[in-house]
């Protein structure tokens, strides 16, 4: 799909085309490109679309550079962090003249978003690079909110771990590591795309010269969104630290509750092995055994067995391991 903006009626709005790209136009959104939708941007413009391919290489050079004019900057974005089941996708942003040219394959909600808050208030003067950065504010933005649910979400899971009343039932420590496997996952996607972010707005403040782009606002933009990513990437390695003591701690939680279990079948056997003795020697059928002729043979063996036991219970209970 092929989604045109350009400055009319006051505003910022969708505008329609007919095969020919609208000459106002300050940002072209392509998402889920045809090759049709490709060459007609790429004929406009005179530069070369990546492919979903070229766009999912690794490499630095492969992500960031300048070709036919135009900067071209790959970013990892993530979709569906609102429910915690995001996907990472990546999107190219490609600065050609003062127009921006978006080429996705996923929709994140900051594009909607974006593309809702910027055709309601306009500014006359709004270009590609004014486009550029309040998208990326917007992303920025939902790294942040996805990051502040994520450490709501430890708080809860911390709660749930050490605040345990007494009498409190005991836990299924299997849904917690779930809980805390699946923040560790959502944290280290959201790592690698404010990585990728940071590289993005790095390489663009580092190619923009005053000749290109001579409003100075943009580059105190650039360094505003910066200064965003580092705070943002210092609280997700805190957030990761805390993940990772999360789950020691639900471990040891694990091995305290298992060893209690240990503990407990280790004094019930310690307890039943005197009068477990104590029935074996009466229950042997040897022809002479004096006890066997007794009348009170059977209530005393039925005591002695549970004076054997009571002793080893009350001697664990006065010790305090039982």
């Amino acid at each position: 799909m092929l989604t045109f903006y350009a400055a009319r009626d006051k505003k910022l709005s969708i505008v329609p085309f007919d095969d020919v790209m609208p000459t106002d136009a300050v940002w072209i959104d392509l998402f889920n490109p045809t090759p049709e939708e490709d060459i007609l941007v790429e004929h406009s413009l005179g530069i070369s679309i990546p492919t979903h391919e070229d766009m999912q290489e690794i490499e630095t050079s492969s992500r960031l550079y300048r070709e036919d004019g135009a900067v071209f900057m790959t970013a990892i974005v993530l979709c569906g962090t609102q429910n915690n089941m995001a996907e990472m996708g990546p999107i190219t942003f490609i600065l050609a003249g003062h127009r921006l040219v978006t080429v996705r394959y996923s929709a994140p909600k900051s594009f909607s978003i974006f593309s809702e808050r910027i055709q309601k208030s306009f500014d006359p003067f709004i270009n590609g690079e004014h486009v550029l950065t309040g998208l990326l504010d917007t992303i920025i933005d939902r790294v942040a909110d996805a990051l502040e649910r994520m450490s709501n979400e430890a708080n809860k899971i911390s709660a749930d771990i050490f605040q345990r009343q007494k009498n409190d039932k005991p836990k299924n420590f299997t849904a917690v590591l779930q809980n805390i496997a699946a923040l560790g996952d959502m944290n280290s996607k959201l790592r690698e795309s404010l990585v990728s972010l940071g590289r993005v707005i790095t390489y663009c403040d580092s190619n923009i010269t005053p000749e290109t782009i001579p409003d100075p606002n943009f580059k105190a933009e650039l360094n505003v969104l910066e200064q965003d990513i580092h705070a943002l990437q210092d609280h997700a390695s805190f957030l990761s630290s805390k993940t990772s003591f999360l789950l020691e701690a639900t471990l040891g939680m694990v091995n305290i509750e298992q060893n209690a279990i240990i503990k407990f079948f280790s004094v019930v056997a310690v307890v039943l092995m005197p009068p477990t003795l104590v029935a074996s020697v009466y229950g042997m059928n040897f022809l002479h055994m004096p006890e066997l002729s007794w009348h009170a043979g059977y209530p005393i063996a039925l005591a002695l067995m549970l004076i054997s036991a009571a002793l080893p219970y009350m001697y664990f209970k006065k010790r305090g391991w039982f």
